[in-house]
């Protein structure tokens, strides 16, 4: 795929989330207990991508709104961190084996908000959506040592994080995700620095996919523990598709093989039975 277009998936569910919305119509995710209600970069970046697929699917003008809207949101709360660095922040604490502190910022964020950004300026033309994704794109360049989302293994294998902790943990789906960001970066401007990074990251992708096989499902992240944390059944099917986005992003017949492997894994009423086992395990040893 060499242009922009509707995103590599649909996100029809989360274009169509009604439940908590801010006074401007944009989503909030309630978390319950102390944290409450709150503004999720993520969540709007997916449901900004949703309505943009189903604005180009029926040209209907309340998709374009409610895409408009998202992109707006995440012009206006873009903001530097500590080192500098523009980035999209959680404002709420986190648990993720230790506590992430607000505020904090995922590599997740950073690419999907950058392709609801590029396809925004790609509709309107208004500079200013380039501008921001432009500035979001730093976070790529720096490494987590200097405020950004970027981490280079001993192997010399790059990697975005989704969580930035020590060690990093290379969750599978977020890095995937936050590498379409930068591939549709490079899509929406040409900047060579973009497609050098997009291509660092396939080569860490087709390097290190055997390590998220466990012979019967995938993991869902490098975590570093004795027993690893093998996906659930959501996350399983996830890495399928999006191995099968990478195969038509790429033309790598790796992950178009990989795929296959991992999809016959989810027809087997044994692995399932497996996997849903080992999971409990890990669970019960580290959380």
């Amino acid at each position: 795929m060499d242009s922009l277009g509707e995103y590599y998936m649909s996100f029809e569910k989360k274009a169509q989330y009604a439940r908590h919305l801010d006074d401007n119509g944009v989503p909030m995710l309630d978390y319950r207990g102390i944290i409450g209600l709150q503004h999720n970069p993520i969540a709007i970046a997916q449901w900004g991508l949703g309505n943009y697929n189903l604005f180009h699917q029926t040209r209907q003008h309340d998709y374009r709104k409610k895409f408009t809207l998202a992109s707006d949101w995440l012009l206006a709360h873009l903001q530097r961190n500590t080192s500098g660095v523009w980035v999209w922040n959680h404002h709420f604490d986190w648990d993720y084996r230790d506590t992430l502190k607000a505020p904090w910022y995922s590599g997740l964020a950073q690419g999907q908000a950058i392709s609801v950004l590029v396809r925004a300026h790609s509709q309107t033309k208004k500079p200013e959506y380039l501008e921001a994704a432009q500035r979001a794109f730093g976070s790529f360049l720096a490494p987590i040592a200097e405020g950004g989302v970027s981490f280079t293994d001993s192997n010399g294998d790059l990697w975005f994080e989704e969580y930035i902790v020590s060690p990093p943990t290379h969750i599978l789906n977020g890095f995937i995700w936050a590498a379409w960001g930068v591939h549709d970066f490079y899509l929406a401007t040409g900047e060579n620095n973009a497609k050098v990074l997009f291509q660092a990251a396939v080569r860490t992708l087709l390097k290190n996919l055997a390590a998220y096989d466990l012979g019967f499902w995938s993991l869902y992240e490098q975590s570093g523990t004795r027993m690893k944390m093998v996906a659930s059944p959501f996350y399983h099917q996830l890495h399928v598709a999006q191995l099968r986005v990478m195969h038509a992003l790429t033309g790598e017949e790796t992950f178009a093989d990989v795929a296959s492997r991992w999809e016959s894994y989810g027809r087997s009423r044994v692995k399932r039975t497996w996997a849903v086992c080992y999971k409990s395990a890990f669970k019960l040893a580290y959380y």
